[in-house]
């Protein structure tokens, strides 16, 4: 499968969406590459069912890249709980290998295109509400944290998010301050996509009908584009979520969500 010029156009534009908005809102790209990335996939003639499982495994290869761009630029303003990252990355990385090395493979596209779109729309309701936490409330310790990374890690696998659509509402809710939590949710990106990805190329290896240039569901020429595009534009959504009206910008980016979900839903339950 060659990719022509416009899909060349088509994939580095949406790297650079992407890519702005994990180093903004902390969400990975994942909820934003997903839809875009199934389309594509459908267009270029890969069945509606692998097309979908192809854009989640896709979508979570790419936040390796830009996870790291992202988290560097947060680091320099000291904005990272690196105790969180200690805390949560050991459940994300045993419920991400649960996910992708046996649930994902398990489930129709078709069903995950559903829960795709249903979660994703329950995400970009509580981004839109924006409800404050009690203010006793804290993180909880440690058996608790490695409880919620596990369930950061799983969910993330099955949708091919970051895992900033779940940690940094969980983290706020516990009182860390959003610029923190969306700090700290980019650093959290890295090993949740590493534990996934490597789910997703080994359970993907005796697929049949994958398109060429693919490693297990992971289609690489849409990986190596994205990539390299989102990296350039990470550090600036990093810098823009110290200066923006982040508030405002999440109730923007929810009604884009909306539509995403819409699109994934209707995929789901029309295939």
């Amino acid at each position: 499968m060659l990719l022509d010029p416009l899909l060349i156009v088509e994939l580095a534009l949406l790297g650079l969406g992407s890519g702005f908005l994990a180093g903004l809102l902390g969400i990975g790209g994942g909820m934003l590459m997903v839809p875009f990335i199934t389309f594509i996939l459908s267009k270029q003639g890969v069945a509606a069912d692998l097309s979908v499982k192809m854009a989640i495994a896709t979508s979570m290869a790419t936040i390796m890249f830009t996870s790291i761009s992202s988290v560097r630029a947060h680091h320099r303003r000291g904005a990272v709980r690196w105790d969180l990252v200690r805390g949560l990355a050991p459940g994300i990385v045993l419920g991400g290998a649960i996910a992708s090395l046996g649930v994902f493979a398990l489930l129709k596209g078709s069903y995950l295109a559903i829960f795709f779109g249903l979660f994703v729309g329950f995400s970009a309701t509580q981004m839109f509400l924006d409800k404050k936490p009690a203010p006793s409330r804290q993180m909880p310790g440690t058996g608790g944290q490695w409880l919620a990374g596990g369930v950061i890690g799983f969910l993330s696998g099955l949708v091919g998010a970051g895992g900033g659509f779940i940690s940094v509402p969980f983290m706020t809710w516990c009182n860390v301050a959003i610029h923190n939590a969306v700090a700290t949710s980019a650093a959290l990106g890295f090993p949740i996509a590493v534990a996934n990805v490597v789910g997703y190329a080994l359970a993907g290896q005796s697929v049949a009908q994958l398109p060429p240039a693919s490693l297990g569901y992971i289609w690489l020429p849409a990986l190596g584009v994205i990539a390299a595009c989102s990296v350039l534009t990470a550090p600036l959504g990093a810098k823009a979520a110290h200066q923006l009206p982040v508030k405002k910008l999440k109730r923007v980016f929810a009604c884009t969500l909306y539509l995403l979900a819409s699109y994934m839903l209707w995929k789901g339950l029309s295939s």
